[in-house]
């Protein structure tokens, strides 16, 4: 044996495989197990729990709202290596779903135009609300400012 070599021989060698940052992860703390866990959604989409049935009744009016909104429900054979509750009997038999809770899925754009939606008409209606309390102001000595809505948070600091 050469002598650029020599130390070597007792050295236990594995391959890097063996190595892998999988190998040397933390592990992962208890938490309790989720009744709604959900698969990821794919690309481009958005998942969202909807109410079917509340207290043993089905409720119609909910289910076909959101169908109408463009939700679209989930099948467990869209995503066979995740485990999750499944419907086993009923008109939404296979579908991921859980205690009267279905899984659908929308596209991120259609949820950002109903978000968009929902808070100018929630922005209209406190509007409406500040123009008849500002209205109301029949008496001078009764005055009432406009309201702040603005939310501060602060460390103990002086405001800058």
């Amino acid at each position: 044996m050469s002598e650029e070599f020599k130390g070597f021989e007792g050295t236990k060698r594995s391959s890097r495989t063996t190595e892998s940052r999988e190998k040397q992860a933390r592990r992962k703390p208890w938490a309790p197990p989720s009744a709604l866990d959900a698969p990821p959604a794919p690309e481009g989409f958005v998942h969202r729990w909807i109410r079917v049935s509340i207290r043993g009744a089905e409720d119609q009016a909910n289910i076909h709202n959101k169908f109408r909104e463009g939700w679209d429900l989930v099948r467990k054979d869209e995503y066979p290596d995740y485990e999750c509750p499944v419907v086993d009997s009923g008109k939404y038999e296979g579908v991921i779903g859980h205690g009267g809770l279905v899984l659908a899925r929308m596209p991120k754009e259609t949820v950002s135009e109903r978000t968009a939606y929902f808070a100018d008409r929630s922005k209209d209606q406190m509007d409406s609300v500040d123009h008849d309390m500002l209205r109301e102001n029949a008496h001078s000595t009764m005055t009432i400012g406009r309201p702040d809505r603005q939310t501060r948070v602060t460390f103990g600091g002086n405001r800058k």
